[in-house]
């Protein structure tokens, strides 16, 4: 059966909580600049956010526009990217990306959604986190994290990761939407695990609807 979704004053509190506990919650990839960024969400398709700053720890010193990554060129990134899973199909991806930002934004990144999405290798959660992270739009990039932590614990219910992302924009209050994607991958990632949730150290634990909670 399905989780039901939390009324109003549980999620209000359960935002409260995560805001007393971490007011400003960061996404952990590393990143100089919108362009930088765009290439470091895209490379973590199916990759850790370690395993991406690693990589692109030197690469973004010499290739921190999409220029820069044309003049590296596709051999080139590979260097630096090869201990990425997917490695090849991203450095086609992030190359023709950079070509399409030359050629048609001037090498400026797009701040639409719909532009975003248009480059190849970008998704719609790629686009949701650039303008998130880099414009400040209260969109909400649902990952494994989050579609986890949302149907187990009621905040945000749904079938398919659009229908969680729908559920974030309309369960969760408006002063807590600029943050709530962060707060929610980083209590997934760390606290409410895929295997062995943590929740005797929960915050939320009292208000969580999950029913099979661990206490070991």
């Amino acid at each position: 059966m399905p989780m039901k979704q939390l009324d109003y004053h549980t999620i209000k509190e359960i935002f409260t909580r995560f805001q007393a506990a971490e007011a400003e919650p960061k996404g952990e990839l590393d990143h100089v600049n919108a362009y930088t960024l765009v290439v470091a969400v895209a490379l973590s398709a199916q990759a850790t956010d370690k395993g991406v700053n690693k990589a692109t720890h030197a690469l973004f010193q010499i290739a921190d526009t999409p220029q820069k990554m044309l003049d590296l060129g596709e051999e080139g990134l590979i260097e630096h990217i090869k201990t990425i899973g997917l490695y090849r199909n991203k450095a086609k991806n992030v190359i023709k990306l950079s070509q399409i930002l030359v050629d048609e934004y001037g090498g400026v990144v797009p701040s639409s959604r719909a532009a975003l999405e248009s480059l190849p290798g970008v998704g719609r959660k790629t686009a949701n986190v650039v303008l998130n992270m880099w414009w400040h739009v209260p969109t909400q990039a649902v990952d494994t994290h989050i579609f986890r932590f949302g149907n187990r614990s009621g905040v945000a219910v749904g079938k398919d990761v659009v229908a969680v992302e729908r559920a974030i924009e309309d369960h969760i209050p408006a002063e807590f939407q600029q943050h709530a994607h962060h707060w929610m991958i980083l209590h997934g990632r760390y606290t409410c695990k895929a295997r062995k949730p943590l929740c005797s150290t929960c915050l939320i634990r009292d208000l969580c609807a999950f029913e099979e909670k661990n206490f070991d």
